[in-house]
């Protein structure tokens, strides 16, 4: 028997990664099995989840996936532990379309109970009214109780905690208003090359969160669950794909489902366009996002990575590469100081990240009569671009149209979206869109 609870708060940046990542932490000290989750399709927050709790951190996305697939990854990545610990994603209620796609709607699927974080830091008793509030705007969502971040003294506890109990409201304690204690802005400009360095700021989190927070009775609080056993199994249609998959420092926002996948129908290698010399035997190429404007010199100067994976290219070899993916199979990368770094040069296009430009949101794609979900979070941009692209849909999470593109020659593939696509069915469609040379696809600029 497991537990499962999702930590939320009214707003962003109220302090639900702190205490997630305090929890995570303290939970390992008391030699609690814990399994990170996380609502939404950010992947920094979950490596974060990975530092505090050595277990990798899972997305969990009510717009990319099904419910059936949320369960199997609850199932898979909670089997063998004693805690589900989700992170939720923005406010309690703040979805793409209302509160579509929201942690509260999460928690209404998984029928797990939230724990709010307050920011309490320039308020006392108007607490009530707030706290009041989002625990009666939808029954449905059970708010288990608050914990309070940022409390100046015991004194200004006390009156938070008065507060709960004039309104019936939990009160689990509280995080001090410490320094130095920050985890920084989770967006696509913070380098996390040096994650490890907050590893002793998440250990004073869990130190204080011991003292002042009843972690046992949030347990007592949370929902019981019978994690069903799902192993990783290989596919019955016969494939034996070997998967060549980047990841290193510049490249790694990968969703841990889509590797799953690869592995039911195939085999994966990794490799480092940064430190490798060439390709490892493969039969498909994935080059996923990250941070390659981070390592511009490095990954131009590696010159014999980019002469194997042009080959490989030229030479029939499928690949599909996202975001920072994509840029990297490009002819230049230009740096904010508008320095240009030649790249891969199979696709006939440069991308700049000068004169930042942010591109956010959910996207679905629907190629050649197949869904495709994901997510468009990036503030380069493509010039001179003359590349040809397919003739593909692409919409918001509102049904709007994007200027988002798909490019494509021959066997190669790349979108700023990043794709979801975390099960063996929607992969083969993937790896068939890559293939599928049935259409020519239309030059943009002709």
């Amino acid at each position: 028997m497991s537990k499962q609870f999702i930590i939320s708060a009214p707003s962003s940046n109220a302090g639900k990664t702190t205490v997630t990542l305090g929890l995570l932490r303290l939970f390992n000290r008391q030699d609690r099995a814990v399994q990170p989750f996380k609502v939404g399709p950010d992947y920094i927050d979950p490596k974060f989840h990975e530092l505090a709790s050595g277990k990798i951190g899972v997305n969990l996305d009510l717009f990319m996936m099904t419910q059936a697939e949320i369960n199997n990854s609850l199932n898979f990545y909670g089997n063998n532990t004693q805690i589900n610990c989700i992170e939720g994603v923005m406010g309690l209620f703040d979805g793409a379309k209302k509160d579509q796609g929201s942690t509260a709607e999460m928690s209404k699927k998984l029928q797990t109970p939230v724990l709010m974080v307050i920011d309490a830091k320039a308020v006392a008793y108007s607490v009530a009214p707030l706290i009041q509030g989002f625990t009666n705007f939808d029954a449905a969502v059970k708010i288990m109780g608050v914990v309070f971040n940022r409390v100046g003294s015991e004194r200004h506890y006390t009156m938070l905690k008065e507060a709960c109990e004039d309104i019936g409201i939990d009160c689990f304690g509280y995080l001090p208003n410490l320094k130095n204690i920050e985890i920084p802005s989770r967006h696509l400009g913070l380098n996390i090359q040096g994650i490890e360095k907050f590893d002793s700021v998440i250990d004073r989190i869990a130190t204080q969160l011991d003292k002042t927070v009843d972690w046992e009775a949030i347990l007592e609080a949370s929902k019981e669950v019978v994690p069903k056993a799902i192993s990783e199994k290989k596919s019955t249609v016969g494939k034996n794909i070997k998967f060549a998959v980047a990841r290193d420092e510049a490249f790694n926002f990968i969703y841990p489902q889509n590797i799953s996948a690869m592995k039911e129908v195939g085999e994966v290698t990794y490799f480092s366009p940064l430190h490798d010399a060439m390709l490892p035997d493969c039969d498909f190429v994935y080059v996923p996002g990250g941070y390659p404007e981070s390592y511009l010199g490095e990954l131009s100067s590696n010159k014999a990575m980019l002469s194997s994976i042009k080959e490989f290219a030229q030479n029939n070899g499928q690949i599909y590469a996202e975001c920072g993916g994509m840029m990297y199979l490009g002819k230049f990368m230009i740096s904010e100081n508008n320095e240009a770094f030649e790249m891969v040069n199979y696709f006939d296009f440069e991308s700049t990240i000068a004169n930042k430009k942010l591109h956010l949101g959910y996207r679905t794609c629907k190629i050649n009569g197949h869904t495709f979900k994901g997510h468009e979070f990036h503030y380069s941009s493509l010039v001179n671009d003359n590349e040809t692209t397919i003739e593909v849909m692409i919409t918001n999470a509102r049904g709007g149209e994007t200027t988002t593109k798909i490019h494509k020659k021959n066997k190669v593939m790349g979108s700023y979206v990043h794709h979801y696509f975390g099960t063996s069915e929607k992969l083969l469609q993937l790896i068939n869109q890559v293939n599928y040379l049935g259409e020519s696809p239309r030059d943009i600029d002709r």
